[in-house]
């Protein structure tokens, strides 16, 4: 018996196109956040590389910022991805019925990842090339062993692998689980030689990123493992939230029904290939998060790679009747944060204030009031602020740079590569704050500092304009205190470069 009549499908497939048109309408009216303008200031600036990540978002923008800087394009290959992913949860369980693969693609499409992000960012190409790399990998175990199909798939969930690896680090966490799968669970005489193979085509991705980063400062590895680490620490909140954000992206429903089935699945599990594949390729990365959140946090969006993988495990162990039962429930709570968002985004701007959110919200609200004031001092003033992330939204809609003043912190430092200090020697240079200003913070660094504010709708921004830049003084208290913080390279690091260092420190060469 069908567990969804033909009635009820028409049914689902018109809320579905009701959630791609929403999603295409919050990806239309979202103001772009200060990570993906960010993104976006590297796609302006082609390069081998960022200072935070491997370059695949930077490169994916490039080729968007070509066509168009709408907001929505820019997000589109967001707004695509679930289907993806839904595409893929379909052909990993279509061999156990042609009903489960069409409830396995409605569960992933109704996660609440897939419902509510829209945002174009470094987990993008992660996700997309990570699921892909999956899929091939499942298809050499189903291929006939050491057949041409099968040394094909293999080849191609490595390459698949090293392009989610030139996304984000955090690829190297499915290396890992296919790692595990051939060594402990796949017993196969194929496995080894597959295996092989697989890691022969990641290995150019991160090869090239190592070259890429030796002349680089190895901003990626300083970043990733050291500057970002610095002040970790065991708290014991940090594992209660990985739980809670596991649980959400999972939903409660899909993980209760299948502890309530868990003889089932582990008497299904080792049986089926696609269900040993998908359990084990999820189990590691979420395992070696969950030992990584005991000293530090944990990102919700860094689960968003192997969560869809739940879906298919529900839709392979779980009957028919249980799974629309999950997709229904699961439908009711994306319209509830359909709904939700649709509120948060019609709340007037006075709803924001006196709250956390309220100078970011206004930043963003008045962007285009604010660049029209600043209009005047554009010809002769460097524009600058304090935040990467504020920088990179005002760079982004204003189509003109913004550097960061100051040490900032050990996010996003691209800055350091794109602004020449040198060059802004005895220029002027207009600092934009959602914060008062303390005078003494600005004083030393000019030869005169004026102090200005702007109120639009309520909101008020401060202006510090600064006449003279003392390029010997900021490279004394500023830039050499963000070459001891950010830039202190190992010495058993090969460098064949350092823009930074060879810039400001020619002499430490």
């Amino acid at each position: 018996m069908k567990a969804l009549s033909s009635s009820p499908m028409r049914l689902y497939g018109l809320g579905l196109l009701a959630l791609f048109a929403f999603r295409l309408w919050f990806a239309a009216v979202l103001p772009m956040t200060g990570d993906e303008a960010y993104f976006v200031f590297w796609g302006e600036h082609p390069a081998g590389g960022y200072y935070d990540h491997p370059p695949m978002v930077g490169w994916w923008l490039s080729a968007l910022l070509a066509i168009s800087r709408a907001e929505w394009f820019l997000r589109l290959p967001a707004l695509v991805l679930p289907l993806i992913l839904a595409w893929g949860a379909w052909w990993l369980v279509r061999a156990h019925g042609a009903e489960r693969a069409r409830l396995a693609a409605l569960l992933v499409l109704l996660q609440p990842a897939n419902v509510l992000n829209v945002l174009i960012t470094t987990d993008t190409p992660v996700i997309l090339f990570s699921f892909l790399s999956i899929i091939a990998y499942v298809a050499a175990l189903r291929s006939e062993q050491h057949s041409r199909p099968a040394l094909f798939w293999n080849a191609l969930a490595g390459a698949l692998l090293g392009l989610a690896f030139l996304g984000k680090y955090f690829a190297a966490l499915l290396g890992m689980a296919y790692l595990v799968h051939v060594l402990f669970i796949r017993r196969d005489a194929a496995r080894w030689p597959g295996f092989a193979l697989l890691l022969v085509a990641a290995l150019p991705a991160p090869l090239y990123n190592l070259w890429w980063n030796s002349s680089h400062c190895w901003v990626n590895i300083l970043f990733n493992f050291m500057n970002r680490n610095a002040e970790a620490g065991f708290s014991w909140q940090n594992p209660l939230l990985y739980v809670a954000s596991l649980v959400f992206l999972a939903t409660p429903w899909v993980l209760f029904e299948l502890w309530r089935e868990r003889q089932k699945f582990l008497e299904t599990v080792p049986a089926s290939g696609e269900a040993s594949a998908a359990f084990w390729l999820m189990l590691v990365p979420l395992t070696l998060f969950a030992l990584m959140s005991l000293w530090r946090s944990i990102g919700l969006h860094w689960l968003f790679s192997f969560i869809p993988l739940l879906g298919v495990l529900a839709a392979i162990v779980l009957s028919q009747t249980v799974l629309a039962r999950l997709v229904r429930w699961s439908a009711v709570f994306g319209a509830v944060q359909v709904l939700a968002i649709a509120i948060v985004v019609s709340l007037p701007t006075q709803a924001w204030k006196d709250t956390p959110f309220s100078r970011s919200v206004a930043l963003r609200l008045h962007a285009n009031e604010l660049i029209r004031q600043l209009a005047p001092y554009a010809p002769d003033h460097l524009f600058a602020m304090e935040s990467f992330s504020a920088a990179a939204f005002m760079a982004y809609q204003s189509g003109r740079p913004f550097a960061v003043f100051g040490s900032g912190s050990y996010f996003a430092r691209q800055d350091d590569f794109e602004t020449d200090w040198r060059a802004q020697s005895g220029r002027h240079v207009l600092i934009l704050r959602t914060f008062p200003p303390k005078a003494q913070d600005y004083l030393p660094y000019f030869r005169q500092v004026e102090f200005r504010d702007i109120v639009i709708d309520g909101s008020r921004f401060y202006l510090i304009i600064g006449q003279g830049f003392n390029y010997a003084e900021y490279h004394e208290k500023v830039l050499t205190r963000i070459r001891q913080r950010f830039y202190r390279i190992p010495a058993w690091l090969p460098q064949r470069g350092c823009e930074f260092s060879e810039r400001y420190f020619p002499e430490m060469k």
